[in-house]
């Protein structure tokens, strides 16, 4: 029987409705920044981030599926971190985004919940609870 997957990190791709704003969204309120950009024939189609370990693919819809298709049902993602979580929620805040859950502590974790542009969510986490 073959060896069970044990993986090191993962990455997401996420397929957005405006990839400019996204990239804003992502580097801006949660501080990624540009890897790379990806372009097809002078287009812009894929924005690489990263933030630390963390990677995001960002890709630009094309439509094929329908622009009104909604995003980030059933999903979330996870970002943890070896920061302060209130101190990061409150610079999130205070570039007018709200949270979907101020930060709390759960399960020896400091967390809290925002989602992006697309609806896209995330937890960001802490295993430093502190409050």
């Amino acid at each position: 029987m073959p060896e069970p997957l044990h993986g090191d990190t993962l990455d997401a791709s996420l397929t957005v409705t405006n990839l400019e704003r996204s990239t804003t969204w992502y580097t801006a309120i949660l501080g990624f920044t540009v890897d790379r950009r990806h372009e097809r024939d002078g287009q812009l189609i894929a924005v690489s981030l990263k933030a630390g370990a963390v990677r995001l693919l960002l890709s630009q819809d094309d439509g094929t599926k329908g622009l009104d298709r909604a995003r980030g049902d059933a999903l979330s993602l996870r970002i943890t971190t070896r920061q302060d979580i209130d101190a990061l929620a409150a610079s999130i805040k205070a570039q007018g985004v709200t949270l979907d859950t101020e930060p709390m502590s759960a399960h020896g974790y400091r967390i809290f919940r925002l989602h992006d542009p697309d609806g896209f969510r995330f937890t960001v986490s802490s295993p430093h609870v502190a409050r």
